[in-house]
C-alpha cells in the first residue's frame, strides 16, 4: 500500500521536467514521453496520476472492481517491482501467484499485463475529464441556433476522438469507469461509445455545466452526481403539466399587454417566457426546504410579468399603471411601472406553505439593486435568527450585458462569504438575451461567457437553453438544492433571445438584422413545448385551449376592475412595509435625546476599562486611560460621544450596526471598538457588547474595499427594520463618490419615488487640513444640491413645530456637527423620530483629538437635545448692538475662526455662529441670530472653495430668511476645479487669506 502511494507521490514533481514529444500510431497523435529516469511510466501525467490513486483506492476496497490488468499492476507493485522499470525494461510484467498445497486455483502461474490497455484506460479518464471541463463549450444553448454562448464556434480539440490515440474500432471496447464520474450508474464499466454518448447527453445538449474550477472535491462530486447519474432529469406527467400551465400564463400575459397597450413601453419577457416558471420552480423547491421569505432584485425586462405571475400582484393594481389619467392619492412623485417593487404574502399550492415575496424597486441602473437586495436579505435573516439562511433567501435576476459589464456585480459577489455580509447563498438567474441595448456581445465583453465573473467565488454556473423548459426546471431544482446543501451562490444562465428591441417601440433591425430575421420566424417556447406535450399526452388540445381561455378571462376581468379605479396608490408598491411603525394619530413633537448621567458614566467606564485577562496594545492602554480620565471629568471627545450614543441605544434595545472600511479601529485610529489580543490570533473583544446583560447586539465590521456595494448593502439592511441604527462610514468622505449611484437613485430619492423610508446614516470624514485633493472634501455641495429644501420659501409651521415638520418634509438630513455632544444627539435623534430620513453627516478629522472640541456631560444629560445651530455665546452676544461683524459658518472652520479672533483680540467686535444642520435649513434660527446683531456686517465663512461647500446652498436661504433686506459677503477659498491643493504651503496661504477676510472689520 505504502509503495503505491509513494510511487505516485514521488513521481508528480518530476512530471513537468524534461518533456519531449513524438508522433505515434496511425492517427499521428502527439504523445508525451518523459526523459527523467524516475518518470519513465508512459501513462503517467498530472491527470492520470490522480486516476492511478483513484483506481488504487478502488482496488483496495475490492480487487475485482478494477480491470484485471490493474489488479496485476497493483499486486506487482506491492511485491516490490520498481515502478520506473515496470513497462520499459520488460515487454511483460509477470508476478508469481502463490499456491497452497492441495488447493486448486484457476489463476495461471503468470499473468501478462497489457501496457496498451492501461494507457487506453487513462485516455478514457482524460476524455471524461475533458467533457466535464469543456463540454459546455459545445452545448446546444442558443435557441436560435446562430451563435455560441461562449462566443467561440470552434470545438475544443480535447473533445474530439482524433485528439486521442483511440480510433473508431475502440468505440465498442469496454473500459472501467473511474470514481470521478457517475455516468455508469450502477455499472462499473461501459463501452467507449456509451461513455461518449452519456457524456454528450450530460454536458453537450441543452445544459452546459461549468464547475470544474471549484476547488472543493465534495462540491464537484455533488454536481457530477446531479447531472451525470442516468435518468436524473425525469419529470412526471403532472410536473410537465405544471410547466405548461405556467408557460401559458407567462406568454398570454405579455400578449394581453401587447394587445391592450400596443404603444406603451413595458419591457416584456418575450423570448424568455420560461423565466416565470423557472422562478416559481425555485420558490417551490426552496419553500419545500424551509425558506419562507424570498427577496428578488431584477432589471426592468420581465418585471411586470414576474410581479403578476410569480408574486401574484393583483392585476387590477398593475393594469392601473397603464392609465395615464389616474393620479396618485398619496405622497411621492412615483416611478414608471417597470421600476416598481412590492411585498406580498401568498400561499404556495405546491408546498402548502405561506411564503413572503418581495421585489425591491430598482431604477434603470440595472445592477444597482444587487447589494441592496443582499443587505435586505441579511437583515431579515438577522432579525429572524436565521443564521444559516434556511428561512430567508435572495434571488437576483440579471441581464447578460449588465452582468458582465457592471462592476457592482463583482463587488457584490465579494460580499458573499464575508462573515457580517453573507446571506448563505444567492441564486442568480441571468436572462441572457445574447445582446445589450444594441451592442453585440462580442463587442461588450472580453470573457467567453457573460457569467464568468461568478467564477471568482467558486459559484457553479449552469448554462441552459431557454427553449427547453424541462432542462430549465431541472437546473433550477439543482440550483435550489445546491444553495440548501452548501449555502453558496449559484448562477443559472438562461440563454434566450429578445423578441423585440430594447423595448417594444425600438427597432432592432437597424443593428442586428440577421438575428432578428431569425427571431421573426422562430416560434415561441409555448408553441413548441405545448405541441410536444400534447403529442405526448400530458394535456389534450381542448385542455390547452381552455387553460388559455381561462387566463384570458382573468386578465379581462382585472382590466374591467382597473377601469373602475379613480386613483392609484404608491403604497401599493412598497417593497419594505414597516407594519405598525407609523402612527398618524400621534402628534409630532421634537424629541429630547439626552440620557441620565448614570448611563453616560457607566458607558464611559466600561468603554475605557482594560478587559480582564486580555493583552492590549501599549498605545491603546494610554488611549483607554485618557478616556477614563475624561469620564471622571465629565467630558467626552468625538469617540466617547459616539460610544455613548451607541451604548445608550443598545441599552434601550435598539440594534446598532456600523460598517465600512476600517471602521473597527477608525481611519484615524480614534474609535477602537474592537480590541485585538496582542499574543493570540483572532482573539478579540467588543466592549460595547458588554455594557449590560440584556442589551441589544452591536455589530461593527470592516468591509471589503468597496463603496458602491457596501453602502447599497447597508441601505438594504436599514430598509428592513426602522428600529435599528445602521451606519456606513467612508474611509475618507470623498470616497463616497464611488457609491454615487446608490446616493442619487436610492438614498436621496427613494421616498419620493417609492415612498420607502430609510434611516441610513452616512459618516463622511471632511475637513481641509492640507491632506490633498482626495482626502479633504466629502463634497457636501453634492448632497445639498440633492436636498428638496426650497431656497425661496420659509416653511409655514408653528414655531414649536417648525423643526419637526421640516424634518418630516425633507428627503434627507445633511449635518456638519462641530461638537461630540451634537453628534451624540444626532445619532439618538435618528431613532427617536417617529419617521425615518437618511442622515448625511460630515464628520471631523483633526477635531477628533482637539481639546477645544470636547463636550461636557451637561450637554448630553436628560432635557438636552440636538442643536440645529449654535449661536454666539461669548462677549459679542452680551452687547449685540455694538457687535461689528457676524460670521456664520459650519463645521471645523469654526475652531480656526475663534482661534484667530482670540489672537487678534476681537472677541467683543465679532460674533461667530455655526450651523450644525444645513438641511433642512434652520431659517428660524438663522433669522433670529441675524436680527440680534442689527449693526453687524454679515459674512459666510467656509474652508471649501467658493464653488463647493455650503455657500451656494446657504446664500439664497440666508437671503430669504432676511427677506433680502440685508447683504452679506463670502469668505473662503476661491473657485477651483480640484477640491483642495496638494501643496502644504499653498494650503496655509489660502487659510491665512480667508481668515484675514473674515477678521477684517
Amino acid at each position: 500500500m505504502y509503495r503505491i502511494k509513494t510511487f505516485v507521490q514521488n513521481l508528480r514533481p518530476l512530471l513537468a521536467s524534461g518533456r519531449t514529444t513524438r508522433t505515434c500510431g496511425a492517427l499521428g497523435v502527439q504523445r508525451r514521453r518523459y526523459v527523467a529516469p524516475v518518470a519513465t511510466e508512459p501513462f503517467l501525467n498530472g491527470t492520470s496520476s490522480m486516476y492511478v490513486e483513484q483506481m488504487y483506492e478502488q482496488w483496495l476496497d475490492d480487487p475485482h472492481s478494477v480491470h484485471k490488468s490493474w489488479d496485476v499492476f497493483f499486486r506487482n507493485a506491492q511485491e516490490g517491482a520498481m515502478p520506473g522499470s515496470a513497462y520499459e525494461t520488460q515487454p511483460d510484467i509477470t508476478i508469481p501467484v502463490p499456491t497452497t498445497p492441495g488447493v486448486t486455483t484457476s489463476m495461471p502461474a503468470k499473468i501478462t499485463v497489457d501496457r496498451q490497455l492501461i494507457e487506453d484506460h487513462l485516455v478514457v479518464q482524460n476524455i471524461i475529464r475533458a467533457y466535464q471541463i469543456r463540454g459546455h463549450n459545445i452545448a446546444q444553448l442558443d435557441p436560435l441556433g446562430i451563435s455560441s454562448a461562449d462566443l467561440d464556434d470552434k470545438v475544443p480539440t480535447e473533445l474530439t476522438l482524433q485528439h486521442y490515440r483511440l480510433g473508431k474500432a475502440d468505440l465498442t471496447r469496454e473500459f472501467t469507469l473511474p470514481q470521478t464520474t457517475y455516468i455508469g450508474g450502477h455499472k462499473q464499466s461501459l463501452p467507449l461509445k456509451d461513455i461518449i454518448q452519456r457524456l454528450e447527453d450530460t454536458y453537450c445538449r441543452s445544459i452546459g455545466v461549468e464547475f470544474m474550477f471549484i476547488n472543493d472535491k465534495q462540491q464537484c462530486d455533488w454536481i457530477r452526481q446531479k447531472f451525470e447519474t442516468p435518468g436524473s432529469m425525469k419529470f412526471t406527467k403532472m410536473d410537465k403539466r405544471l410547466i405548461l400551465e405556467r408557460l401559458i400564463r407567462a406568454t398570454r400575459f405579455e400578449e394581453f399587454l401587447a394587445r391592450k397597450w400596443s404603444s406603451e413601453k413595458r419591457f416584456g419577457l418575450e423570448g424568455c417566457e420560461v423565466l416565470v416558471p423557472a422562478l416559481k420552480c425555485i420558490i417551490d423547491h426552496c419553500s419545500a426546504k424551509g425558506v419562507d421569505s424570498f427577496i428578488f432584485g431584477m432589471p426592468h425586462r420581465g418585471r411586470l410579468n414576474v410581479l403578476a405571475n410569480v408574486c401574484r400582484k393583483p392585476l387590477e393594481q398593475l393594469f392601473c399603471q397603464f392609465d395615464p389619467k389616474l393620479a396618485a392619492a398619496d405622497e411621492g412623485s412615483g416611478d414608471v411601472k417597470y421600476h416598481l417593487g412590492m411585498s406580498h404574502e401568498r400561499f404556495n399550492h405546491i408546498t402548502n406553505k405561506m411564503v413572503t415575496l418581495a421585489v425591491v424597486a430598482n431604477p434603470s441602473h440595472l445592477e444597482a439593486v444587487d447589494p441592496i437586495v443582499i443587505g435586505k436579505t441579511r437583515a431579515e435573516q438577522f432579525y429572524k435568527g436565521d443564521t444559516d439562511g434556511k428561512r430567508v433567501m435572495s434571488v437576483l435576476i440579471h441581464g447578460d450585458a449588465a452582468f458582465s459589464g457592471q462592476g457592482v456585480v463583482y463587488e457584490t459577489f465579494h460580499l458573499s462569504d464575508l462573515p457580517e455580509y453573507t446571506v448563505n447563498g444567492t441564486i442568480h438567474v441571468v436572462a441572457n438575451n445574447q445582446i445589450g441595448f444594441t451592442t453585440d456581445p462580442r463587442l461588450s465583453r472580453s470573457s467567453p461567457y457573460c457569467t464568468d465573473v461568478a467564477r471568482v467565488v467558486n459559484a457553479p454556473i449552469f448554462h441552459v437553453n431557454a427553449d427547453d423548459p424541462e432542462a430549465v426546471m431541472y437546473v433550477c431544482q439543482v440550483a435550489s438544492e445546491w444553495r440548501a446543501e452548501f449555502g453558496k451562490d449559484v448562477v443559472i444562465d438562461l440563454v434566450c433571445y429578445r423578441r423585440h428591441g430594447h423595448n417594444e417601440l425600438d427597432e432592432p433591425m437597424f443593428t442586428q438584422p440577421m438575428m432578428y430575421r431569425k427571431i421573426r420566424d422562430h416560434p415561441n417556447v409555448l408553441k413548441a413545448y405545448s405541441r410536444a406535450k400534447i403529442n405526448e399526452g400530458v394535456m389534450t388540445q381542448q385542455e390547452f385551449e381552455e387553460e388559455e381561455a381561462n387566463y384570458e378571462r382573468i386578465c379581462e376581468e382585472a382590466l374591467l376592475g382597473a377601469r373602475k379605479e379613480r386613483h392609484v396608490l404608491h403604497r401599493d408598491w412598497l417593497d419594505s412595509p414597516w407594519r405598525g411603525f407609523f402612527k398618524p394619530d400621534i402628534e409630532l413633537t421634537y424629541p429630547e435625546t439626552g440620557v441620565s448621567e448614570d448611563i453616560l458614566s457607566h458607558i464611559g467606564k466600561e468603554f475605557s476599562a482594560l478587559p480582564h485577562d486580555f493583552v492590549v496594545h501599549g498605545g491603546l492602554k494610554r488611549t483607554l486611560k485618557s478616556r477614563g480620565e475624561m469620564v471622571k471629568n465629565r467630558m467626552v471627545d468625538w469617540a466617547l460621544g459616539e460610544a455613548m450614543a451607541f451604548g445608550s441605544l443598545l441599552k434601550d434595545g435598539t440594534y446598532v450596526r456600523l460598517s465600512g472600511q476600517d471602521v473597527e479601529r477608525g481611519t484615524f485610529s480614534h474609535r477602537h471598538h474592537v480590541l485585538h489580543h496582542q499574543t493570540q490570533d483572532k482573539k478579540i473583544t467588543v466592549p460595547l457588547n458588554k455594557l449590560w446583560k440584556n442589551q441589544a447586539r452591536y455589530t461593527v465590521c470592516n468591509s471589503s474595499l468597496s463603496e458602491f456595494a457596501v453602502l447599497g448593502f447597508e441601505l438594504g439592511f436599514s430598509m428592513t427594520n426602522p428600529n435599528a441604527l445602521v451606519c456606513w462610514e467612508a474611509q475618507f468622505g470623498d470616497f463616497s463618490n464611488n457609491s454615487q449611484c446608490i446616493i442619487d437613485q436610492f438614498i436621496s430619492s427613494g421616498q419620493a419615488k417609492w415612498i420607502r423610508q430609510s434611516g441610513i446614516v452616512m459618516l463622511l470624514p471632511h475637513g481641509y487640513e492640507g491632506m490633498g485633493p482626495e482626502h479633504s472634501s466629502a463634497r457636501p455641495e453634492r448632497f445639498l444640491q440633492m436636498s428638496n429644501d426650497d431656497a425661496d420659501v420659509i416653511p409655514y409651521h408653528p414655531i414649536e413645530k417648525f423643526a419637526i415638520n421640516q424634518l418630516r418634509d425633507c428627503n434627507m438630513q445633511i449635518l456638519n456637527c462641530s461638537t461630540p455632544a451634537n453628534y451624540f444627539h444626532a445619532l439618538r435623534r435618528q431613532i427617536a423620530l417617529p419617521f425615518r430620513k437618511p442622515m448625511i453627516m460630515m464628520t471631523p478629522k483633526s477635531l477628533l483629538r482637539l481639546p477645544e472640541a470636547r463636550s461636557s456631560f451637561d450637554e448630553m444629560v436628560d432635557g438636552t437635545t440636538f442643536q440645529r445651530m449654535y449661536p454666539e455665546a461669548g462677549p459679542a452676544s452680551e452687547d449685540p448692538i455694538k457687535t461689528k461683524k457676524l460670521l456664520l459658518c459650519t463645521g471645523r472652520v469654526y475652531y480656526d475662526l475663534i482661534r484667530e479672533r482670540d489672537n487678534r483680540g476681537l472677541t467683543n467686535e465679532i460674533a461667530i455662529s455655526r450651523i450644525e444642520q444645513l438641511s433642512p435649513f434652520p431659517f428660524d434660527l438663522v433669522k433670529d441670530e441675524t436680527d440680534k446683531y442689527p449693526n453687524a456686517k454679515l459674512m459666510w465663512v467656509q474652508e471649501e472653495h467658493k464653488n463647493m461647500g455650503a455657500w451656494s446652498f446657504v446664500q439664497p436661504r440666508w437671503s430669504t430668511a432676511l427677506q433680502r433686506e440685508r447683504r452679506f459677503r463670502y469668505a473662503g477659498r476661491p473657485p477651483s476645479a480640484a477640491t483642495a491643493t496638494g501643496n502644504k504651503s499653498t494650503h496655509t496661504k489660502e487659510l491665512e487669506q480667508f481668515l484675514d477676510d473674515a477678521m477684517s472689520l
